[in-house]
């Protein structure tokens, strides 16, 4: 997949744009649960020409289907840089990871890291890099002077994807309505607020980095005054519901202001991930408490739509879920990802 939607060069000034050295090793890690290694599944799916592999430790349990490389075969195959593809708790760079990053700096690539612990902060990868003449990249660093928020409506338009759970969609629904929308020929932009639409999109701000007080003004931020009939389609971060998250989403939803929001859910997930003693939450509480907590920046919000996470269903059993849900609720129900009349459906509903 390609995103077709834009990313102009003022917003990646604003935003904190970053000039990542491609084609990409992805790292795995020692992962063990699929939704931990979101960076690099979305990497493989919407900038796939620019990952030529995956590299991984032995006690590791995901693959993204790319070849297997060692660091040094992946240079000799013109690979600049070793990404770190996991969205683990807490953002953390385990001791068990750092003999596979060093061989990929002395193999000659760069390291790109979307976590919360700093590649600059590990001694033994700063002192090697310096040694070597390697850069690392560390992209969930705020950009400087973040304002707190005003709370004043701003030109153009938002839609926000918010979700039942961690894990399960919204950066993916918002790439694919912004591709989709922008293939009706509406301008329309992708606005990434993690790491991982980070590396795809070449701009945005890691919300879930920025001190509490300022992360609703980087969301103002992330998506500026615009043209009366531009649409910015913000990704979405963590969940209302979620016991450690809540704070970023609630931050995201009041600095985005959203005309507009859809709800991201995977049918059959029952606990949230990561807290297995915390259910996933119904949509229709989703809906009601989103629009809730967003009325105070913009009274006007409404729900647009469903966007399902349809992974692991037969297309029979998708679309019978996707029906349901329409019918239900009395919205468009799409899987984005696998297109089709339903997911045309829920983008003229974004308009």
């Amino acid at each position: 997949m390609a995103l077709a939607a834009n990313v102009d060069s003022a917003a990646q000034v604003r935003a904190g744009g970053h000039a990542l050295p491609a084609p990409y090793l992805l790292f795995l890690g020692d992962t063990v649960e699929a939704g931990f290694a979101k960076t690099a599944f979305g990497l493989r799916d919407w900038a796939g020409e620019r990952c030529i592999g995956e590299h991984s430790l032995p006690t590791a349990q995901v693959s993204t289907g790319l070849p297997q490389l060692t660091p040094m075969d992946a240079a000799a195959r013109g690979a600049k840089a070793l990404v770190i593809g996991v969205a683990n708790q807490g953002g953390v760079i385990p001791p068990s990871w750092l003999p596979a990053l060093v061989d990929a700096l002395e193999a000659g690539l760069d390291i790109v890291a979307g976590m919360h612990a700093r590649l600059a902060d590990i001694p033994v990868l700063r002192e090697t890099a310096a040694r070597l003449g390697r850069n690392l990249f560390d992209l969930r660093v705020p950009p400087p002077g973040l304002p707190i928020a005003s709370g004043h409506k701003r030109t153009g338009r938002r839609l926000l994807t918010v979700g039942t759970d961690c894990a399960l969609g919204k950066k993916y629904t918002a790439l694919a309505i912004a591709r989709g929308l922008a293939a009706r020929g509406i301008d329309a932009t992708f606005r990434a607020s993690g790491q991982t639409g980070i590396m795809i999109a070449g701009a945005g701000i890691a919300i879930d980095a920025v001190v509490a007080d300022f992360a609703a003004g980087a969301a103002e931020l992330l998506s500026p005054d615009a043209a009366a009939d531009h649409l910015d389609v913000i990704e979405g971060q963590g969940s209302l519901f979620h016991p450690a998250y809540a704070p970023v989403s609630l931050a995201l939803l009041h600095g985005s202001q959203p005309d507009l929001f859809v709800v991201c859910h995977q049918p059959g997930r029952t606990a949230i991930l990561g807290h297995a003693h915390y259910p996933v939450p119904s949509i229709e509480a989703v809906i009601e408490q989103t629009v809730m907590a967003g009325k105070l920046t913009n009274p006007a919000i409404r729900c647009a739509g469903i966007s399902l996470n349809t992974t692991g269903l037969t297309d029979e059993e998708a679309s019978a879920v996707i029906t349901e849900t329409s019918g239900r609720l009395g919205l468009p129900a799409a899987d984005p990802i696998r297109g089709g009349h339903a997911f045309e459906q829920l983008l003229d509903a974004c308009l």
